[in-house]
């Protein structure tokens, strides 16, 4: 069992940046993939960026690639999403995610989910 807590949410005005930290329970965390997700109000639910157990692999949806950047950090079970040039249409509830197997840019392909963490980018 792996729960996730997120944090790092907030306003920010556009062209600004934040960090998103994700911290996970559970002496397994360096064997799960690890993935972004965001959730816009009336939208459903996209993926953001994914980074393999390793990290020698990463993943980015085509809107944010070159602007935001995922990371992990086994030692301390902490995955991060760094956020910058943000724009008002980032605005969501980003969700990390827990999980293994390809494609990782598929939502079913995570097993446990964090809490989420609003982020609101103001024009």
């Amino acid at each position: 069992q792996v729960q996730l807590v997120e944090s790092g949410g907030g306003l920010v005005q556009a062209g600004g940046s934040l960090r998103l930290s994700c911290v996970a329970s559970g002496r397994t965390f360096s064997s799960y993939a690890m993935g972004w997700f965001r959730q816009a109000r009336g939208k459903e639910r996209e993926f953001v960026a994914a980074r393999n157990w390793s990290g020698g692999l990463t993943y980015y949806a085509d809107s944010v690639k070159g602007r935001f950047t995922i990371s992990r950090d086994n030692a301390k079970n902490t995955v991060y999403l760094q956020m910058n040039s943000l724009k008002p249409e980032d605005t969501a509830v980003y969700y990390c995610a827990a999980g293994g197997g390809q494609p990782l840019t598929t939502p079913g392909r995570y097993s446990y989910w964090g809490q989420g963490t609003q982020v609101t980018v103001s024009s």
